[in-house]
């Protein structure tokens, strides 16, 4: 009588730019909407680990680094037939590892908080995650006295601060890496810029994000930069990923935008009322880059 087969254990090693394939493979078998180009631009601007069964990459797990002290995670996938095995956590000890005492931010599913929460972090915020593909959308005009624009180059150490500040995160090389895969549009007041938002190819369509602007009366402001796209890609699918707190969840649904999901905002190596959605900040995120570099 034979004997049963005993799997192996997994092996760790550093995520290098011939597993996107494979990472791609896995996160469509999790029905994660990521294209290989998704998944390219996320390594290109930070790094991560993968597990290894008898040669096949069967787990991931990529993280940031912001400015000195400042991190996120995401893309943290176990392949379905290998769940069970402490893979997740294995992967996510090397990631903590990695970024040290960092302050770190990561957005959670229900299956996925108890892990984190034994990791170290705390509830800090909530995200909504909007989709569809809509008909005609009305643009929204910005409140009297804004105009909205094409974003130009002069426009960019702008955005930096703007972006850096609405999330909480150095974006002094995210915002340039983004602006070569994006298109961008900002309002203006008085020669002073008070908000911006970008648009690109993402998933099974396009995603709308970030998105930052000060705050208006009705959440105006995030109103007309976010319907700017939405009118000029009527029938086209696009997604936004809203923080929690905004004015905007009922806004976005009237115009035939599905809630599809909600995820928990965690925080590591820090108190969770000091970076919550309410955060004092001058400029307010109304769209996120994207749930892993938030």
């Amino acid at each position: 009588m034979s004997e049963p087969l005993v799997k192996q254990t997994p092996t760790y090693r550093a995520f290098t730019s011939d597993d996107i394939a494979a990472a791609h493979a896995l996160s469509l078998a999790v029905r994660w909407p990521h294209r290989a180009e998704d998944w390219r631009f996320m390594f290109d601007a930070g790094a991560g680990f993968v597990a290894e069964d008898d040669g096949a990459v069967i787990g991931t797990a990529l993280y940031w680094k912001f400015g000195v002290d400042r991190g996120t995670l995401g893309l943290v996938i176990v392949s379905p037939e290998q769940q069970g095995r402490g893979i997740g956590r294995k992967l996510m000890e090397l990631v903590l590892e990695a970024l040290g005492n960092r302050i770190t931010f990561l957005h959670a599913t229900a299956a996925g908080k108890p892990l984190y929460e034994k990791l170290g972090f705390s509830e800090c915020g909530t995200l909504a995650q909007y989709q569809g593909a809509i008909g005609n959308v009305q643009p929204v005009m910005p409140p009297v006295g804004d105009r909205l624009r094409p974003l130009t180059s002069d426009d960019v150490p702008k955005v930096i601060e703007m972006a850096s500040h609405a999330s909480g995160l150095d974006r002094s090389a995210t915002i340039p890496a983004l602006l070569d895969v994006a298109q961008g549009v900002v309002l203006e007041r008085d020669g002073e810029l008070v908000g911006f938002s970008l648009f690109r190819r993402f998933g099974r369509g396009y995603v709308i994000g970030p998105v930052a602007a000060t705050p208006s009366p009705d959440d105006q402001r995030a109103k007309s930069l976010i319907a700017h796209w939405l009118a000029k890609h009527a029938g086209e699918f696009v997604r936004i990923d809203v923080p929690g707190g905004t004015g905007l969840n009922d806004w976005l649904i009237a115009l035939g935008m599905a809630r599809i999901d909600s995820v928990v905002k965690m925080v590591r190596n820090a108190p969770a009322d000091a970076h919550s959605d309410q955060h004092d900040t001058p400029y307010r995120a109304f769209g996120i880059i994207n749930q892993a570099m938030a």
